[in-house]
């Protein structure tokens, strides 16, 4: 009997706590929440990019490894996919019960999520190891290209629990507002991984295998930082042992819920495939080591901003959980000036400055040429992107399942794919280039118009309801 009122005492505290969310001044809020998660998300994206650099610099082998490595670059989205699956759908509705002032339903949601994250892994790792062959040559390897991806991917699928825990559980540390120890669990991961790459790679002499060995290490440490925080009293929402078995209902929720989320992430999997195909068909080898450095280009600013919706999320889906609709309004029109504003100053230095950022990856003259003329325009689009990012957030945050799914298909599966197998029977090489651009366009605009109809409607059904009141 006591040990059940301690526990509900405890509870309130956490509630106390939590509750800055609901009250506190939303600029300065947003810049407390955002900026650990932003700062995450750049040293997570580290995992991949110093990999790039270090392989890319490899001599004589540079160029060919890297292209391996963008090979390989599906399978690995695709784990992270299935991690996004179960974050995407179970976060925002952690922060939502929060907002209800009911954090045991977000713990029973943190123990099925740890549960389906784990049996997700297993699954992955045994048709990962059957798979994968047929897998290298369809998503674009090439005889010379394999082995490369063939040494980075069977590393790296060892390491699968460890990167479905890491990604997937450190959502649950932001979406309680703690952004700086979410900040922290990725943090530990990347320092490792940036210590350890030059060691494996370069002294071991273990090349592309070595880049892969230093990550699997890495995410190993940064999901016992998550799995240690979630299970201590620091935690509001803790990962108990009696709500690890699966909760059906629950279990249903998260992948409704997480399934705009999951085909955002794991349809960049399939479009890595039709660029790579389209780009070794209508090109060559290097053509697709172009595309791995452009892609890493584009995340550069995609992973910080996504970092900005994690940690922007929580406050959307605990104030619309508690019904406070000036402070969702507020918080997606501070969002919106922020994501734009960025996006616009960092796609103008890609135009400006495209050698530049081919040169951080390779050091091949004839590379970092094709780079120069090609990544203008495949950045192109992106002026535009902000509109979907913050529209993904919004509908994803308050629970809008169908809407979120909707914007994730339209870009890349309904216009980008179709656009980069039909152009370049055409245009030849350049149409898979001009297919991104063109695509980034449609599902901006897209998004901006579902955006501004939904806080039209939401504005609307605020004035009502307080002249009610």
């Amino acid at each position: 009997m006591s040990r059940k009122k301690q526990t509900h005492t405890d509870h309130d505290l956490h509630i106390i706590k939590s509750d800055e969310l609901g009250t506190a001044p939303i600029k300065p809020l947003i810049g407390r929440l955002a900026f650990p998660t932003i700062i995450a998300q750049v040293i997570n994206i580290l995992y991949n990019i110093v990999d790039r650099m270090y392989v890319g610099h490899i001599p004589e082998t540079g160029t060919l490894a890297l292209t391996g490595l963008g090979v390989s670059a599906p399978l690995v989205i695709l784990v992270s996919a299935f991690a996004n699956f179960i974050v995407g759908g179970g976060a925002p509705l952690a922060a939502i019960y929060l907002g209800k002032k009911e954090p045991e339903q977000s713990e029973r949601i943190v123990g099925t999520a740890f549960t389906l994250l784990v049996g997700m892994g297993i699954i992955l790792i045994g048709l990962g190891y059957i798979l994968k062959k047929p897998l290298l040559y369809l998503f674009g390897a090439s005889d010379r290209t394999f082995p490369f991806a063939d040494q980075y991917t069977s590393w790296y699928l060892i390491g699968t629990i460890f990167v479905m825990l890491a990604l997937g559980l450190n959502a649950f540390i932001t979406a309680q507002g703690k952004s700086k120890i979410a900040m922290f669990s990725v943090l530990i991961g990347a320092i490792t991984n940036i210590v350890l790459d030059p060691v494996f790679i370069f002294l071991l002499n273990l090349g592309v295998k070595g880049a892969a060995i230093a990550t699997v290490i890495s995410q190993g440490v940064s999901a016992l930082f998550v799995l240690r925080f979630l299970s201590s009293e620091k935690s509001i929402i803790r990962l108990r042992k009696e709500n690890l078995r699966p909760d059906p209902a629950i279990a249903k929720r998260i992948y409704i819920n997480g399934s705009g989320t999951f085909i955002m992430t794991s349809t960049e999997s399939a479009i890595t495939l039709v660029f790579n195909r389209g780009l070794l068909n209508y090109g060559a080898d290097i053509y697709v080591g172009g595309m791995t450095i452009m892609q890493s280009v584009m995340q550069l600013l995609v992973m910080p901003i996504n970092g900005f919706s994690m940690g922007v999320q929580p406050l959307i889906s605990y104030n619309y959980g508690a019904e406070n609709k000036q402070r969702v309004r507020d918080t997606i029109k501070y969002s919106l000036i922020i994501v734009c504003s960025v996006i616009v100053a960092y796609c103008t230095l890609v135009q400006l400055f495209p050698g530049l950022f081919a040169r951080i990856f390779s050091s091949d003259m004839e590379l970092i040429s094709l780079v120069k003329q090609l990544l203008p325009i495949y950045m192109l689009g992106m002026f535009l992107f902000g509109l979907q990012m913050v529209a993904q957030m919004v509908f994803v945050g308050t629970g809008q399942a169908g809407k979120s799914i909707f914007l994730a298909m339209l870009r890349k599966v309904i216009v980008l794919i179709p656009l980069a197998i039909i152009l370049p029977r055409f245009i030849g090489v350049v149409g898979v280039i001009k297919a991104e651009p063109i695509a980034d366009f449609i599902s901006a605009s897209t998004s901006g118009v579902m955006l501004a109809y939904w806080i039209k409607k939401y504005g609307k059904e605020s004035t009502i309801s307080n002249s009610r009141k």
